[in-house]
């Protein structure tokens, strides 16, 4: 039997001849010394790990941890300088950040976190670098090998969620209202194109399904006479901004779970806000989970406020750090966390074994606009590109690190996903962490760095040995 085949410990009757396999992903500066100055004292520890060096710990990214144990590690090590001693000033310093959220991820997915150490072990602490290895070892040892990347058999069912005060937005609107105000918003794009005022316009159109709303861009004024608005319009239009040109002034219709994704892209420089015209409309809502807890109103960002009353031009608020919440979003993440780690692995890998590799999430998240994404990239290949349970366990890990930080929660992702998969709770929870671990609030501009880019010196370590 392979190492990608080691059966969970519960389900082996005898461990007795097992050992664990464990990596130490250290800093060639300290950590690879201690470990070097360990053998040259003549110091015994288990020779379980095996070391992979790196010139930092800020080299380290997850993606490395992920991948040890997608290829059958039992458990990981990372181990650098102690703070302030790093060989490039601050490296393992943002590290810091990175493993802590990367911790909570892996723990809210149930991956038992004696699994997953950190140690500041220096050159000259080669005693200290022989009790980590045995402590850890011991650790991974006792939690047995690690579990199948497989689907169980029996999934545990997550406790209901009692619905509280965060009802749907659907058809709050009367059909009168919706009416005009999708014929002051036909009027006021036909004017906006009409006066070279916009190149392009974004909204919705009828779909190829009665009632069904889909994306439309609109170039022309005789054009604009297919928009229409009303309960349906569901879609993130500003997953379509990245992709118009830099000399293109474009205007677009933003709901309120929108405005997060709108102040995301001009942080990151994907956007100039002078070339934005954005219209704000009562939104009707629709019967999606993103739907709950909204109250339809426009975003205080927008230049054009359109009511059934008409359209008014309006002096846009700063722009503001907006993640959308939900009280029955945070009430399912609870649930998740009081299940045992074992029941979480069992939740999640039955999540992920749904996967169809179809990356709808990918594409409808105004977030995800890499040229090249990392699950089509070969070499290396960090995602196998086969549809499993180890491959898309990988996408959609890999996915919610690549958003930490970023997402806006506007709820796109599990909307369009076919296999009903629970997404926004992935993303959801580790804003929950960024907030908890350091009460960050998403920047504003495209110079200020996003959360893994920062550190501050208290930032907590109390993880780390």
């Amino acid at each position: 039997m392979s190492r990608l085949q080691t059966q969970p410990s519960s389900d082996l009757p005898d461990t007795a001849g097992w050992e664990p396999h464990l990596v130490a992903f250290v800093c060639k500066w300290c950590s690879s010394a201690g470990a070097d100055m360990a053998g040259t004292t003549r110091r015994s520890y288990p020779a379980n790990v095996r070391l992979v060096r790196f010139p930092c710990t800020g080299r380290m990214n997850p993606l490395f941890i992920l991948k040890a144990f997608d290829q059958g590690a039992d458990g990981v090590l990372v181990s650098g300088c102690h703070p302030g001693d790093c060989h490039y000033v601050q490296g393992n310093l943002v590290a810091r950040r990175r493993f802590a959220l990367f911790r909570s991820l892996v723990d809210f997915i149930g991956l038992d976190l004696n699994r997953l150490h950190f140690a500041w072990v220096s050159a000259a602490e080669g005693v200290k670098w022989t009790e980590v290895v045995k402590e850890v070892t011991a650790s991974v040892r006792q939690v047995g090998p690690l579990p199948l990347w497989t689907a169980p058999a029996d999934t545990p069912e997550l406790p209901a969620v009692e619905s509280g005060s965060t009802p749907s937005t659907s058809g709050l609107l009367p059909n009168n209202e919706l009416q005009a105000v999708t014929g002051h918003l036909k009027n006021l794009f036909a004017s906006l194109l009409r006066d070279n005022s916009i190149t392009t316009a974004y909204g919705y159109s009828e779909g190829s399904l009665p009632g069904r709303m889909v994306p439309a861009r609109f170039t022309t004024p005789d054009e604009v006479e297919a928009l229409t608005w009303g309960t349906g319009c569901l879609t993130n239009l500003t997953a379509y901004l990245s992709r118009e040109g830099d000399d293109d002034t474009t205007a677009l219709i933003v709901k309120q779970c929108d405005a997060g994704a709108v102040t995301g892209l001009i942080r990151e420089g994907q956007i100039d806000r002078d070339k934005l015209v954005l219209i704000g409309a009562p939104c009707d809502g629709g019967p999606s989970e993103k739907c709950r807890g909204c109250s339809g109103a426009s975003s205080p960002i927008c230049d054009w406020i359109v009511t059934a009353d008409g359209a008014v031009q309006n002096t846009p608020a700063a722009l503001e750090p907006h993640v959308n919440g939900c009280e029955e979003l945070d009430a399912e993440i609870a649930a998740i966390e009081a299940l045992s780690a074992e029941h979480r692995w069992q939740y999640w890998q039955d999540q992920f074994a749904r996967c169809l590799r179809c990356y709808a999430c990918r594409a409808s998240c105004p977030m995800c606009y890499c040229e090249t994404c990392i699950a089509n990239k070969h070499q290396p290949q960090w995602i196998p590109t086969t549809i499993n349970e180890r491959g898309n366990a990988a996408w959609n890990i890999v996915r919610a690190l690549h958003l930490i930080g970023r997402c806006t929660s506007c709820g796109e992702c599990s909307r369009v996903c076919p296999a009903n998969l629970r997404l926004d709770l992935l993303s959801r929870k580790l804003n929950q962490e960024v907030e908890r671990l350091f009460g960050s609030e998403l920047p504003l501009d495209a110079e200020t760095p996003t959360v893994l880019n920062l550190f501050r010196m208290d930032d907590p370590d109390d993880y780390i040995r």
